[in-house]
């Protein structure tokens, strides 16, 4: 990770961070691609902004954390626990905050493991909200941007109210129906137990510290060009997305766990550029300033048929409640990108 990054994260919470003094908090999937900036920052927090440190529990059972993942700092303030979220956990420590982002989010762990998924999703997040509730904790699931399936051109930009277009059948249903069950466990414990509750909707977020194994196509056209390989670009390459850089994303997310209005979703992402696959390419060709192969070929076996056409997120309501602005270019965000992947992923 880059330690500007987690500056950058910090001083963009200036408005904010004193929410965070003295409290303890509680994240799974500690040791993951989202949970390691969660305790990067809070580690900088209490270094260098506030008065009262962050407590931190991270749980994680280290299956998918790579190699960068399971290797523990050592901090002050930060306590890791070695613990599978489908099982109850219990502390005596007085829970602030709960963050529920353990979960299997690429299409390649989650092809291989669909019965984990489900269980990290609905099993560990019942766990988690009884949790919350017992210590009356504001308490933030992360879904996923997944549970609107392939929306409507009529609803792109995708606003929280959009229902989706999604199946229960097929092998990417596991994680996404695994979203939309954990979102519905919060809106139970909302409505019927008064639990402080907020769903996190990310659209894809990027940045270093992703796995090269990842086979999101970020990290996966990364691990590409460091071997000199081809870029394999999966059906057309017509399809679209928006990108947003994890430093953007972090400061989003928490806002959503600090102000949340409970019981609400929100949308986190980059409203543009909606940008197709190929042209994609194209801007890391450009960027790179380098020639890149590519080939156009059918989805292969290990990836999740029924892709999403389009994915492009609304924000304004992030924005208007919680001052969400998301600020770094999708060419800036490449640029950082593919210096740190430069640097880290392998050759071979």
């Amino acid at each position: 990770m880059f330690q500007t990054d987690i500056e950058e994260i910090a001083h963009g919470l200036e408005d904010i961070s004193e929410k965070l003094s003295g409290k303890t908090t509680l994240i799974t999937g500690g040791r993951g691609f989202l949970g390691r900036y969660f305790i990067e920052t809070f580690n900088y927090l209490n270094k260098n902004v506030l008065n009262k440190p962050i407590k931190t529990i991270a749980l994680d059972n280290l299956i998918t954390s790579g190699a960068a993942g399971s290797e523990i700092p050592s901090y002050e303030n930060v306590e890791f626990i070695n613990h599978n979220v489908i099982n109850p956990f219990k502390t005596k420590e007085k829970l602030d905050f709960i963050i529920h982002a353990a979960g299997i989010a690429s299409p390649f762990y989650y092809r291989a493991f669909p019965i984990e998924t489900l269980e990290v999703a609905i099993n560990g997040t019942r766990n988690m909200l009884e949790l919350a509730k017992h210590h009356k904790s504001r308490f933030t699931f992360f879904s996923s941007s997944e549970i609107y399936g392939d929306p409507d051109a009529k609803n792109v930009p995708i606003q929280e109210s959009y229902k989706g277009n999604v199946s229960c059948q097929g092998p990417r249903a596991c994680y996404d129906e695994s979203k939309r069950v954990g979102e519905t466990l919060c809106y139970i414990y909302h409505s019927l137990e008064g639990t402080k509750t907020n769903v996190i909707r990310p659209f894809n977020v990027y940045g270093p510290g992703m796995q090269e194994n990842d086979y999101r196509v970020l990290p996966n056209f990364a691990s590409q060009i460091k071997k000199g390989k081809s870029l394999k670009i999966y059906g057309s390459g017509n399809q679209t997305r928006t990108f947003c850089y994890v430093t953007d994303a972090i400061q989003g997310f928490l806002r959503v766990i600090t102000s949340g209005i409970p019981g609400e979703p929100y949308n986190i992402g980059n409203v543009s550029p909606e940008i197709s696959i190929m042209d994609l390419v194209k801007k890391i060709m450009a960027i790179s300033n380098n020639p890149i192969n590519y080939d156009v070929i059918d989805y292969p076996d290990s990836y999740p048929a029924d892709e999403p056409n389009r994915r492009a997120p609304d924000i304004k309501k992030a924005k208007v409640q919680l001052g969400y602005i998301p600020k770094v270019s999708l060419d800036e965000g490449l640029k950082r990108f593919l210096k740190w992947t430069d640097a880290n992923y392998s050759t071979s």
